[in-house]
């Protein structure tokens, strides 16, 4: 039929995120995808990186999708906090006491190694929407924010927070 015949389990993955993808088709390296590897590690070794261009209808890599990597529940990207009804994604030492934390120590690869897993516990029929604290713009922090970006993409929820 239509189901796998079987399904591996692998464990939980080191990186949390998927890789970072390079366009190097033209006369500027473009950072097609933020990903495992920062982006800080790739220009230090290759220069700057340009944004991708082109129709975001076709998009020139996996991942690139407008929406993307969405739980079932409507996601909030920079949430100081849960409204009722939601649940709280926090990040780093300031996040409320009961918060699911991706790192309680602010450390962005812990936070990416827990994103997924962690979206997905609070993914429950007993939650409206998944409140995510705000992630630091820099190293695997630049990947973590697109995925969540994506995830909160084309719902209400997404729609009305602090950016992403």
């Amino acid at each position: 039929g239509e189901a796998p015949a079987a399904i591996l389990d692998g464990g939980a993955c080191r990186l949390g995120v998927e890789s970072t993808i390079v366009g190097l088709s033209g006369e500027t390296a473009v950072l097609l995808r933020p990903g495992g590897i920062a982006v800080e590690v790739i220009e230090s070794l290759i220069g700057p990186l340009a944004a991708p261009g082109g129709d975001p209808a076709r998009p020139q890599s996996p991942g690139m999708g407008e929406r993307h990597y969405a739980p079932g529940r409507p996601l909030k990207v920079n949430a100081p906090g849960a409204e009722d009804g939601e649940a709280l994604l926090g990040f780093g030492p300031g996040a409320p006491q009961g918060a699911m934390n991706l790192s309680p120590n602010g450390d962005v690869a812990e936070a990416a190694a827990n994103l997924f897993a962690m979206i997905r516990a609070l993914d429950r029929p007993d939650v409206t929407a998944i409140a995510v604290m705000p992630i630091p713009q820099a190293g695997l922090g630049r990947a973590i924010n697109d995925r969540l970006r994506r995830a909160a993409a084309g719902n209400p929820a997404g729609k009305n927070d602090g950016g992403g």
